[in-house]
């Protein structure tokens, strides 16, 4: 067994196994100089990601609970997907929910609910799941939502939007679904992240600037960001793109991932951070070596690995989700962030460690979003705490089935264990402060029918 002495840490659960550890000898507090533990557990391999959510600042006490609320509406099989049907995207704006994706049904959370035709879009009520009349024909994907007051915003892959050119991004009325006349950004196909701070909307995905600011009336491109993202990844699939970004609670940072070599002329292949001001934004220092290396797969979707990214409601940390399969090597165990997810301190410019990885042994994890209680994580794995299996359960893991949390101090996976089914894993997260809303293609949640959509109330 690797493993030191652990170390008082920030705020989390506790453990819930016992496997292999490795230790992070040099990461610090980035609000102090306690040392870290470092867990390795393992994860496998998925297609390019979307984005979830930026940061939170809604802090939960405790892990939410592991039954799922029976309000929530459920997606329909048409036979139009060939996965079936999907939610990418979910968020919340008061009393209402929005999710986007690819489906064209749903229904409501009882089986004799009437199916309702809805293009990759439902609006429904988050107390008691009433699917709203808003009904916006998108003729494509959605994998972004964000909603402010009664706007929501929405990207993807769609070129129109009832019928108006809208390539990419649109904005619409949260409660009919119009489009919004005066909102006219730059065709943005390729959109897959979506965040309003501070008066500008955060853009991100493969169109031609890749991350951009935009006003949020007018879809005018504010120049706040004059960020140059360029360079693919060797033997990578798909084009130069940022999948996912967050933005710290205080709107001082940004961290994002993709398939990149270069930001601004400098080398930062797959992630990079910024420092934001009030007039703008700058390439910080900070970045992780062992990102510029391959993990053991060589099949091009699991080159440009880094999935998502989520900072903590604090600020002081953020946790990377991966897929690429194993390290390229038994020696890279507890350095290379491959199908895994891994915390990083957001004041150690140049880490030469994770504080802790957490493998899922060769599954990939599509995405994750940060409590304070836990780090919850999505993908198609079958295991946490893995560092050592390779499509095997190794010495020390714990299954976990589509879904997982992990300690947010130790990095070991917590007794939280709500199995999902899961294709290539989900991608949606939403943090409210009565509980997790959880955006997947799954049809089952912790042995109770949910398709696409499930919400885990606070426990207790």
């Amino acid at each position: 067994m690797w493993q030191n002495r652990p170390r008082t840490l920030a705020s989390g659960g506790s453990a819930a196994s016992r496997a292999p550890v490795v230790v992070s000898r040099r990461a610090r507090l980035a609000r102090g100089s306690a040392r870290f533990t470092a867990v390795a557990a393992v994860l496998a391999s998925s297609l390019v990601s979307g984005g979830a959510a930026s940061a939170s600042e809604v802090v939960h006490p405790v892990v939410v609970s592991e039954t799922a609320a029976e309000f929530t509406p459920n997606l329909v099989d048409d036979g139009a997907f060939p996965r079936g049907p999907r939610v990418l995207s979910i968020t919340s704006a008061g009393d209402q929910m929005f999710a986007g994706g690819e489906f064209h049904q749903v229904r409501g959370a009882a089986k004799s609910s009437p199916v309702l035709d809805r293009s990759n879009f439902v609006a429904f009520d988050a107390v008691t799941g009433e699917i709203s009349g808003a009904a916006p024909q998108l003729d494509g994907a959605v994998w972004a939502v964000e909603a402010s007051g009664d706007s929501v915003y929405l990207g993807g892959n769609f070129q129109n939007v009832n019928g108006v050119p809208s390539p990419g991004l649109v904005k619409i009325d949260a409660a009919t679904g119009e489009v919004d006349p005066t909102f006219r950004p730059r065709p943005m196909v390729g959109t897959r992240q979506l965040d309003l701070v501070d008066g500008r909307l955060f853009a991100a995905g493969s169109f031609g600037r890749r991350l951009i600011a935009l006003d949020p009336v007018t879809g005018v491109d504010t120049r706040y960001l004059k960020t140059t993202v360029l360079g693919k990844i060797a033997n990578s699939a798909g084009s130069t793109s940022v999948y996912s970004f967050s933005i710290d609670p205080a709107g001082t940072r940004l961290v994002a991932v993709g398939n990149f070599t270069t930001i601004d002329g400098v080398s930062r292949p797959r992630a990079f951070m910024l420092d934001l001001t009030a007039t703008g934004a700058t390439l910080n220092e900070w970045y992780y070596a062992p990102l510029a290396d391959k993990c053991a797969s060589d099949t091009p979707v699991r080159q440009a690995y880094l999935n998502d990214v989520d900072f903590a409601p604090t600020g002081d940390w953020f946790v990377l989700a991966s897929s690429g399969y194993v390290p390229a090597t038994t020696q890279q165990i507890g350095t290379h962030v491959c199908d895994a997810a891994a915390r990083f301190e957001t004041a150690v410019a140049r880490p030469t460690r994770p504080t802790w990885i957490n493998y899922t042994g060769g599954d990939t994890l599509t995405s994750v979003v940060i409590t304070g209680a836990a780090v919850y994580v999505q993908g198609h794995h079958r295991w946490l705490d893995n560092p050592f299996g390779k499509d095997y359960a190794g010495p020390g893991a714990v299954v976990r089935k589509g879904i997982g949390a992990i300690d947010p101090s130790t990095g070991r996976a917590l007794a939280w264990d709500p199995p999902k089914q899961s294709g290539i894993g989900g991608f949606g997260f939403d943090v409210t402060d009565k509980g997790l809303w959880i955006g997947s293609e799954s049809k089952v949640f912790n042995g109770r029918p949910h398709w696409g959509i499930a919400f885990t109330p606070l426990a207790g």
